[in-house]
Parts: C-alpha cells; sequence; structure tokens
C-alpha cells in the first residue's frame, strides 16, 4: 500500500505543479527511483485510470500525457482543506523536528524526504514556511546546502509526546515528583510473544525504565556517549521523531541521514532489535521501516491524522481502477463514496491489513534477520 499510494500522490502533486497541468511519459522515464518503484513510471501511471487520464501529445501523437481525473481533483481539493485547517498543527510539528536538531536546521532536501511522513504540504517552503517569518529562516547548511532553521524557540512545543502521555495518566502528586526528577518515565512496552516473558528481560527492562528520562529537546552533549543514559536518551528520541510522524513510521535511512543532528550513535538503529517492546521493523519490498507500535492497535493508527483519512481514500480509488481495470472495463468512482470515510468496509479492512503493523511472532522473525542486515551496512 504505502509505496503505490505515496508514488501516485507525489505525481499527483507534480503533475498539479506542472504549467501545461499534464506530464509525459517521456518527462518521468527516469523518475521510478525517485518513486520508490521497481518498474517503469508509464506502466505505473497506466495502472491507476481513476487517478491519472492518458491522452495523446497535441503535436506528438505517439507520445503519452497524463493529467489527473475530476476524482484525483476530489480528492486534492479535501487534502488542501485540511492542510489549510491543521496549518498550526503542520506548523507545530516542524518546529518540533528543527528543535530536536543540534544546530536547529535541516537541509531543504532532508524536509523534502520527510514531508510524505510529516504531513506537510507540498511546496511547504513556499506555502507554509513565509507565514511564520518569525519561527523559520532560510539559511546555507554547514556543507552550503539550502537549509532551514528555526528562528524562534517554543517552550510550549518542547514537551515530549512520552511527557504529555505520563502527565495525562498520573495524578497530580505523581507528576509533581516526576519534575522534581524523582520518578522516571515510562516507555510503553509490546513485547513479541514469549519474549517479555523471559525473566532475563524483565529484569532488563525494569533497570531501563528506572534510568532518567532526557528529553529529546534537551541538550545532551554532556551525557557519556557509551552510557545507558545515553542509550535511553537515544530511544527517548527516536520515540519522539516516530511520534511526530503521522503514520507513526518511517523508513529507517532517512533517520540514519539525520544521525549526527539528532546525537545518536553511531550503532543507534540496532535500537529497533534491542527494543521490540518499542519498536517494529518491516523489511517489506527491500525497505526497512520503523514503526512504533503503541502508535497501533490491532493494526490500525490509534489516533489517525485527517491526512492519514484521505490517503485511504486515495488508495481505494487506486484499487478500484485497478480492480475494474482487470476486467476490461474503467470506471470511476462515486463522489458520495468519496466523501463518506466510512464507506465500504471491505476496503477498510483490506486497508487494515496492509497498515497492519504485524503479529508478535512475525516482529521477532523481522527484527532479529533485520539486525544482522544492519551489521553489514554499517561496516
Amino acid at each position: 500500500m504505502d509505496t503505490d499510494l505515496k508514488a501516485a500522490c507525489l505525481l499527483k502533486d507534480a503533475i498539479k505543479r506542472s504549467s501545461t497541468g499534464f506530464l509525459t511519459a517521456k518527462s518521468v522515464s527516469d523518475w521510478h527511483k525517485l518513486l520508490g518503484l521497481t518498474f517503469p513510471v508509464l506502466r505505473f501511471f497506466r495502472r491507476y485510470p481513476t487517478l491519472f487520464h492518458e491522452f495523446p501529445h497535441a503535436r506528438y501523437a505517439n507520445l503519452p500525457c497524463f493529467r489527473l481525473t475530476d476524482t484525483a481533483m476530489l480528492l486534492d481539493s479535501e487534502e488542501q482543506t485540511i492542510h489549510k485547517t491543521y496549518e498550526s498543527d503542520t506548523m507545530e510539528r516542524l518546529c518540533r523536528v528543527l528543535m530536536m536538531m543540534k544546530s536547529r536546521t535541516m537541509p531543504l532536501q532532508s524536509l523534502h524526504s520527510l514531508k510524505w511522513d510529516l504531513g506537510l504540504p507540498d511546496n511547504f517552503e513556499k506555502t507554509l514556511v513565509p507565514k511564520y517569518p518569525d519561527d523559520f529562516r532560510f539559511v546555507r547548511t554547514s556543507d552550503g546546502l539550502p537549509g532551514l532553521r528555526l528562528a524562534q524557540w517554543h517552550d510550549e512545543f518542547s514537551v515530549s509526546a512520552l511527557q504529555k502521555k505520563n502527565e495525562s495518566n498520573k495524578t497530580g502528586d505523581e507528576y509533581r515528583q516526576f519534575k522534581r526528577g524523582k520518578t522516571a518515565l515510562a516507555f510503553s512496552m509490546n513485547f513479541p510473544r514469549g519474549y517479555g516473558a523471559q525473566k532475563r528481560v524483565k529484569a532488563w527492562m525494569e533497570e531501563f525504565q528506572k534510568l532518567p528520562y532526557i528529553s529529546p529537546y534537551e541538550d545532551s552533549r554532556q551525557i557519556d556517549p557509551n552510557s545507558d543514559l545515553m542509550e535511553k536518551r537515544a530511544v527517548g528520541v527516536l520515540h519522539e521523531f516516530l511520534s511526530l510522524t503521522i503514520h507513526k513510521k518511517i523508513k529507517r535511512n532517512y533517520l540514519r541521514s539525520l544521525r549526527e543532528e539528532l546525537n545518536l550513535p553511531h550503532k543507534f538503529t540496532r535500537l529497533f532489535t534491542r527494543y521490540p517492546g518499542i519498536f517494529y521493523l518491516s523489511l517489506k519490498c527491500k525497505t526497512t521501516t520503523v514503526t512504533l507500535k503503541e502508535g497501533y492497535q490491532r493494526g490500525s493508527l490509534v489516533d489517525p491524522h485527517p491526512l492519514v483519512r484521505t490517503r485511504k481514500k486515495f488508495y481505494h480509488v487506486m484499487k478500484t481502477g485497478l480492480l475494474y481495470r482487470g476486467k476490461g472495463e474503467i470506471v470511476s468512482p462515486q463522489q458520495d463514496i468519496l466523501l463518506d470515510g466510512d464507506a465500504n468496509s471491505e476496503t477498510e479492512q483490506a486497508e487494515t491489513e496492509e497498515e497492519e503493523v504485524g503479529t508478535d511472532d512475525e516482529c521477532y522473525e523481522e527484527t532479529s534477520a533485520t539486525e544482522e542486515d544492519e551489521s553489514d551496512e554499517d561496516q
């Protein structure tokens, strides 16, 4: 689901940005790697006729062109409405990401890679950032790349998702004790079947939970990089970063590219296999994706962002087009189906299966395999 859905949305945005309102097969012929596809983009376009309408070029009859269907335009309109409605939420999320960086700065290229995961609007550097001149500033990074820097610190944003959760679960006296540094914050744990029941693992996790919690928004450069405290701090950083993504998951390589700015240890991705009660690793499509376990319940997001719901509608439209195309027909979904978030229970069930984080046994097996794979990558 994720790869095709993301590719479709990126192509949708590219068509919208085009001055002609369409893309030619030639112009996107080398985009497959950029979109994460293992087959030609032309084939991808033709696979989803309910989103992309094919027509011949006005001057070159043999050159296929693609524009958005009315259905795709309707979905895009709904997406743009969500971006406007939740603009302040998006601005806060962007601030939080920059607040976690040592230099409070990120290359625009890195932010564009994270645009899908963070729920940023297309061309956010032109449509969102200029609206907040007191909060963001365009700069050059130390590598000379165009970057975005946090211009103003927000104390109210520096409360992590774990702190918020513990604050809501504690009584007034308990939270006062925590604020004084006299109690630790506990991470939610959901172990693979049989793993958490081991006495050795239980004892280790109890000691881990007792360690002081270091907020990912605090300066950690004075902490011993080889200490258990730094390891817990690294787990907290990864937990917070995943909490900021709207799908509560992200490609491992995206995190690796931010390792130095997040002040994470060189072998930090091994933490995903050391703490399978917190994180889940998937190796689907030869891509390693890390998921925050507590973000899901029975395979579905616990608190889905409105953009996630709209993306599910995109997926429903894509799947419908693929289904009918296989039967030799092309039928566009009705608008009332698109506007009803609970429509088509079979599709919702299919989406849940695609979104599912996996069974506990699968988690343990996949993370074990990934640790070996990562060892080779890090050499």
